[in-house]
């Protein structure tokens, strides 16, 4: 094998570990982002209250 075709090899090699570390790196985000809509959707945590009239999700008094 000559000097030129082993460069090559190597520089292949390299540029296919790139590609790899990048289609980690995305499928990685698109994973988060995937997690974050689920929750979301389900409406894990506390609820907003920042888009609501003044007294709603308070306390209610029921006693009669």
């Amino acid at each position: 094998m000559d000097m030129m075709a082993m460069v090559s090899t190597m520089l292949a090699a390299q540029q296919g570990a790139l590609q790899s570390n990048i289609a980690a790196t995305l499928t990685n985000q698109n994973l988060d982002m995937e997690k974050s809509t689920v929750l979301t959707l389900l409406g894990a945590g506390q609820p907003s209250l920042a888009n609501v009239g003044p007294g709603v999700g308070g306390n209610l008094n029921v006693t009669a």
